[in-house]
C-alpha cells in the first residue's frame, strides 16, 4: 500500500496538545452500534482531522482521528458535517444543535449528509491528496480510483442499514452526459487500523485475476496518522472501500432458510457454493503469498482454539462436559497433517454470500472475524476456516427453522436437509480445490467445533434462547466417529 507524504510543516508534535472531545460527541459515538466499548466510559484522545470541500459552501465537512484509550485502544474514524441552515428531515443524522456567538449550528453524521457522503466518495474518485488542517497532527489522507471507473457524477445517496462495525453508503450515479451508472456501495471504516485491510485487499486482489466472485471493486482511500509505536511515527492504513452494489439481491442465508422452511432440497446451491468457495481459495493461493504449515503456525490456532474452548467451559457448562472429547479432538489436529496456509475470508458464513442472478454466488466482506485483532486478519490462515464456517452457518439454517418446535418430525427433516447439504458443499469444494480435502479431516472437524465453541459463548451472552443450536452440534461433532466418518 502507497504511503502518503505529509510535510513536516503541516504536522505537530503528538504530544500537542489536543481539544477534548466534546461531551455531546462522546454521548453520540457511545450510541452508535459500531462503538466497541459498550458498557464502560470512554477516554477520549483527539489524535488528527482533515477538512474536505463541498462545492455548495451548504457544509463544514470534517473527518475526525479519535483514540479510545479506555480499556484496548481503539481508534475511530468519525466523519462530520456542520451547517448554518439544518437539514430537511434530518432524523438520526443529527448529533447535536450547538449555540455559537454567530448564532446555531447543526452538526450531523457525515455518511448521512448528502454533502458529506458526496465529499467522501469524491476523495476517492477524483484521487485527491489531504493533508492534515487546522493544526491536526499529520492525520492525512488519498483516494485511489481503480484505472478502469469511469467518470462518474452522484445523484444521490443514503446510508445502508442494519450494520454493525462499518458505515455503508449507497450511491445513485449517473455519467457526465447524464445516462444513469451503476450503483455503488462506499465503506467507512469506522475503527481503523495500522496495515491494509483484507475488505480491500482480497477483493482487489480476486477481481484483478478474473473473479467474478466479488464486486467489482472501484477504488479505496488511505490515511496516514500519528503513531508512536512505529518507526517512521506515522500509521498508515485504508479509510474507506467503493465497490459495485448489486440491488434486489438475497444473501444466502436467507435463500437457504426460505428453502428449509419448505422442504425444498439445497443441495445443488450448496455444491455450487462449494465450487465458489474452493474457486476463491485457488485464486487468492495463486495471486497471494502462501507457505507449508509451520510449527509456529500450528501452535498459535492451537493456542487460540484451546483459549476459546476454555473460555466457553468457563461460561457455558454444556461445552465444559466434553472436555476430554474436545481435547482429544485437538490433539488429533494439532498431530495432524495440514494444508498450505494462505489468504483467506476469515468470516464466512451465509450472510456474507449474495445469490446473484445469471452470475452465481458474489462473496462480500473478507474483513475476517471482527473479534480477531486485525494483525491476524491480514496474515496466512488455513482455509478449513472457511470451510468450516459455511458448514456451521448451514447447520444454523436448521436450527432457526426448528428452534424452539416440539415437532420432533420436522427437526428430523430440517437435520436431513442440513446433512444433505453439507454434503453437497463438501463435494463441490473437494472437486475443485487446490489440495486434498480429505487427508485433513481432524482438522476440519477441528475448527468446525472451535466455531461452534465461538457460537457457543456468543449466544450465552446475547441469544440465550439460541444456544441450543450450538450446544447441539458440539454433540454431534465430538460423538464417537466410527471409521472417521464424515
Amino acid at each position: 500500500m502507497s504511503e502518503l507524504s505529509v510535510p513536516d510543516e503541516s504536522a505537530e508534535s503528538e504530544e500537542a496538545a489536543m481539544p477534548a472531545v466534546e461531551k455531546f460527541l462522546s454521548t453520540w459515538i457511545t450510541s452508535q452500534r459500531w462503538y466497541a466499548g459498550k458498557g464502560r466510559a470512554p477516554r477520549w484522545n483527539r489524535i488528527g482531522g482533515f477538512t474536505l470541500p463541498d462545492p455548495s459552501g451548504a457544509a463544514n465537512i470534517r473527518v475526525e482521528l479519535l483514540l479510545d484509550t479506555a480499556k484496548d485502544p481503539v481508534l475511530y474514524q468519525v466523519p462530520l458535517t456542520e451547517r448554518v441552515v439544518p437539514l430537511p428531515d434530518a432524523g438520526v443524522a443529527l448529533i447535536a444543535t450547538l449555540e455559537t456567538p454567530e448564532g446555531l449550528r447543526y452538526l450531523y453524521d457525515g455518511p448521512r449528509d448528502p454533502a458529506g457522503a458526496a465529499a467522501l466518495l469524491r476523495l476517492l474518485l477524483d484521487e485527491r491528496a489531504i493533508l492534515p488542517s487546522d493544526g491536526s497532527p499529520g492525520f492525512a489522507a488519498r483516494g485511489h480510483r481503480v484505472p478502469t471507473t469511469p467518470a462518474l457524477r452522484i445523484v444521490s445517496s443514503r446510508v445502508l442499514a442494519g450494520e454493525q462495525s462499518n458505515t455503508s453508503i449507497i450511491y445513485e450515479l449517473e455519467t457526465p452526459d447524464g445516462v444513469p451508472a451503476a450503483p455503488i456501495i462506499f465503506k467507512v471504516f469506522r475503527s481503523i487500523h495500522h496495515g491494509e485491510n483484507p475488505d480491500v485487499v482480497l477483493p482487489g486482489a480476486l477481481a484483478a485475476a478474473g473473479s467474478t466472485a466479488v464486486p467489482t471493486p472501484i477504488g479505496h482511500t488511505i490515511g496516514q496518522w500519528p503513531d508512536s509505536g512505529q518507526g517512521s511515527g506515522f500509521a498508515h492504513g485504508h479509510l474507506a472501500f467503493a465497490q459495485e452494489f448489486l440491488p434486489g439481491v438475497e444473501d444466502a442465508w436467507r435463500v437457504a432458510v426460505r428453502a428449509a422452511e419448505a422442504g425444498i432440497d439445497f443441495a445443488q446451491q450448496a455444491k455450487s457454493l462449494g465450487i465458489a468457495t474452493a474457486e476463491v481459495h485457488r485464486t487468492l493461493a495463486s495471486v497471494l503469498p502462501t507457505h507449508p504449515a509451520s510449527s509456529h503456525d500450528i501452535a498459535a490456532v492451537m493456542a487460540s482454539m484451546r483459549a476459546r474452548f476454555e473460555q466457553a467451559c468457563a461460561q457455558v457448562p454444556a461445552v465444559a462436559r466434553h472436555r476430554d472429547a474436545i481435547q482429544s479432538v485437538h490433539s488429533r489436529a494439532e498431530t495432524g497433517a495440514w494444508p498450505p496456509m494462505q489468504r483467506v475470508h476469515g468470516d464466512y458464513h451465509l450472510g456474507q454470500v449474495l445469490a446473484v442472478p445469471g452470475r452465481g454466488w458474489v462473496i462480500l466482506d473478507f474483513e475476517g472475524e471482527p473479534l480477531r485483532p486485525m494483525i491476524e486478519r491480514t496474515g496466512e490462515d488455513s482455509p478449513l476456516r472457511d470451510v468450516a464456517g459455511m458448514l456451521r452457518s448451514l447447520d444454523y439454517v436448521a436450527g432457526a427453522v426448528t428452534r424452539g418446535t416440539p415437532d420432533a418430525a420436522a427437526a428430523v427433516i430440517a437435520r436431513e436437509w442440513v446433512r444433505a447439504a453439507r454434503n453437497a458443499l463438501l463435494e463441490g469444494y473437494r472437486a475443485h480445490a487446490n489440495y486434498h480435502l480429505d487427508d485433513f479431516w481432524p482438522l476440519l472437524t477441528a475448527f468446525e467445533i472451535d466455531k461452534a465453541v465461538y457460537e457457543a459463548i456468543y449466544e450465552a451472552r446475547n441469544r440465550p434462547d439460541w444456544l441450543e443450536i450450538p450446544v447441539a452440534a458440539i454433540d454431534r461433532l465430538v460423538a464417537p466417529l466410527n471409521g472417521q466418518t464424515h
